[in-house]
């Protein structure tokens, strides 16, 4: 178990760099499963997450670790693959049954076994498995496995009911070694699929459309290895950026795309707060007083359901009536009654939280549901009075960013490690 001693009502200042997305990072180290030789990743951030998936490459027979000589690098020696994943890994990181979709494409067969990781919705994986199905696979499912063959995969034209990033990743990674065009329609429009695109598009596959709602993905016979690297994590760049925000503190923030913090700027101005970007970099200022806003998370470019649960935090502080309306995992809301217990006013009415701002928090004992409720707990600890126990008992924080602490610290905040 990990805990996090927060002292409050420090004002956060100074500059800090973003780190590169693990939401990126993941589905493109999948991928390095659907190419053969050396392939290179960097900015790849420090995480468990990465271990895990890293691990994951490993069992299949795939040579892969951070690099000795530079930070953030792994490298990845593909030369055979294994068709089975294993179980004690998959079921412990949802994001690791991405590697389906390349073991498919590279063997014929697949067998995974039916994820796990955050437990803030059932978030199926039948659109994954429609996916494969239409490119012409078969799909069993075999005590807790899900396995596919196909003897060659074909393109197809695949609409998908929901734009899940997850299902559009994996169906992206099987049809770029299918035999003619995959069409995908209402597809995930995310920073991090077109970051998956462009990885395998200089990999030599031929995606086009990625960051839009049709995707046409032309199959190529192979790929070749590649040095590449991984775009700046913008749920990370928002979290520092609503960190400024809640302990009414000025920051710098470099490493950020701009156009992947958009929603969370436009909605910390509304709160009142100062954001300035130019280039990569976010200025961000506080003002004495919050004021209470609406918020509705959707897919991309809509607000980020990976911002909902920071902000949520920051509004207890704001003046006047929040409502912030859930549309994307039906348990969202777990950490709402740690944030009562620090003194904030919340009812949950359905899949929204009705907020009351109140003039402060009060550090208390609070246990950390998920990754990004960890890091609204932690958010609300810095602006608390007195100080907060975080118990974060699978590591969640560490899972998804990394040396908050360190960069914290580094900018006035009192967090330790415990």
């Amino acid at each position: 178990m990990q805990k996090y001693l927060v002292k409050g009502k420090k004002s956060l200042e100074g500059q800090c760099m973003v780190s590169g997305s693990k939401n990126a990072a993941l589905p493109i180290l999948a991928a390095s499963i659907l190419i053969s030789g050396h392939t290179v990743i960097k900015n790849v951030p420090n995480l468990l997450d990465v271990t895990t998936i890293i691990r994951v490459l490993r069992a299949l027979g795939i040579r892969a670790e951070y690099s000795q000589q530079h930070p953030n690098t792994v490298d990845v020696w593909n030369y055979q693959v294994r068709h089975v994943a294993p179980y004690e890994l998959v079921t412990k990181m949802r994001a690791s049954f991405f590697v389906i979709g390349p073991i498919l494409a590279v063997k014929g067969l697949a067998k995974v076994p039916l994820p796990g990781g955050c437990a803030i919705g059932s978030r199926p994986v039948d659109l994954h498995l429609k996916g494969m199905e239409a490119l012409g696979a078969k799909v069993e499912l075999e005590h807790g496995f899900v396995i596919v063959r196909a003897n060659k995969l074909k393109g197809a034209r695949i609409y998908l009911d929901f734009p899940s990033v997850g299902a559009t990743e994996s169906i992206m990674m099987a049809a770029t070694l299918a035999e003619g065009e995959t069409i995908i329609e209402n597809a995930a429009r995310e920073p991090e699929i077109v970051d998956l695109a462009n990885f395998l598009n200089k990999a030599g596959a031929k995606i086009e459309g990625a960051g839009t709602e049709e995707m046409h993905i032309q199959g190529v016979s192979f790929l070749s290895p590649v040095e590449y690297a991984v775009i700046p994590d913008r749920i990370e760049a928002g979290t520092m950026m609503t960190a400024a925000a809640i302990t009414k503190g000025k920051v710098k923030i470099s490493g950020i795309i701009p156009e992947h913090v958009e929603a969370v700027t436009r909605k910390l101005q509304e709160c009142g707060v100062k954001v300035e970007i130019e280039n990569d970099t976010a200025w961000v200022s506080a003002p004495d007083g919050l004021q209470a806003i609406d918020i509705k998370t959707l897919p991309y470019p809509g607000f980020p359901t990976d911002m909902q649960p920071q902000f949520t935090a920051l509004l207890t502080l704001a003046s006047g009536t929040s409502v912030v309306t859930e549309t994307l995992f039906e348990n969202r809301f777990m950490y709402v009654h740690e944030l009562r217990r620090m003194g904030a006013d919340i009812k949950l009415e359905g899949q929204s939280a009705v907020i009351r701002g109140v003039p402060k928090l009060s550090g208390a004992p609070v246990r950390v549901p998920d990754l990004r409720a960890g890091a609204a707990l932690l958010l609300a600890g810095l602006a608390a009075e007195g100080e907060t126990l975080l118990e974060d008992r699978d590591h969640h924080l560490d899972r998804g960013y990394e040396r908050i602490v360190e960069k914290l610290n580094a900018l006035g905040a009192e967090v330790k490690k415990c």
